[in-house]
């Protein structure tokens, strides 16, 4: 039997003041800490590039049609393993790691204003929360108007709603790259528990 689920989690690579990006070593803890073996994981580094982060996008959802793509960035303000719960179109006006930006500064022209993830950060935030990791989790509805909140918007437009955003902070923000891993593992098995309901249906599509 294969897994009953696919996904593919992806960091970013560095930029700016982010000489190591904590979004990328936190994917890679996940990996070596596994979510069990009716989980496949794909993993990819993103690269910090609008153009690429599209093209990339789009070819990974026709692909693969994961169950839920889980996108994992960087934010020098969060103290918190933070759970976004849309993505934006608009105010794209920040250079990205080739200085370009969307001369429209949209994600989709004629695209809505933002596009909510289908799942609940609230419930999924209280469950982490309440399970005393250590690790203490957030929600935001303002991915920050930058490569992430554009892969967000893009991978939900994509994903008819089933892609999530994480924010992390930046290692030593306060949490070392093992706690990262363990946040995030526990904010994703909260995830597919919620959307255990829809696996039957997302299993049909996926057989190949």
């Amino acid at each position: 039997a294969g897994p009953d689920s696919f996904l593919f989690p992806a960091g970013f690579e560095p930029f700016g003041e982010h000489a190591v990006n904590s979004s990328w070593v936190a994917v890679q803890e996940l990996v070596r800490l596994g979510l069990g073996e009716m989980v496949d994981l794909h993993v990819y580094e993103l690269p910090v590039d609008y153009q690429a982060v599209q093209d990339i996008l789009l070819s990974l959802w026709k692909e693969h049609q994961p169950q839920l793509a889980v996108h994992v960035g960087v934010s020098g303000i969060a103290t918190s393993v933070t759970l976004e719960q849309c993505g934006h179109n608009k105010g794209y006006t920040r250079l990205d790691n080739r200085s370009f930006c969307p001369a429209s500064h949209c994600c989709m022209e004629n695209g809505p204003d933002y596009i909510k993830s289908v799942i609940d950060m609230d419930t999924v935030c209280k469950r982490v929360n309440g399970s005393n990791i250590g690790i203490t989790v957030s929600v935001s509805k303002d991915a920050g108007r930058y490569l992430c909140d554009y892969t967000y918007y893009t991978s939900l437009h994509q994903g008819q709603g089933y892609s999530a955003f994480v924010h992390v902070p930046a290692l030593g923000g306060p949490y070392s790259s093992e706690e990262l891993g363990r946040g995030l593992q526990a904010v994703v098995k909260e995830m597919l528990n919620l959307l255990e309901v829809d696996y039957n249906e997302w299993g049909k599509k996926d057989n190949k």
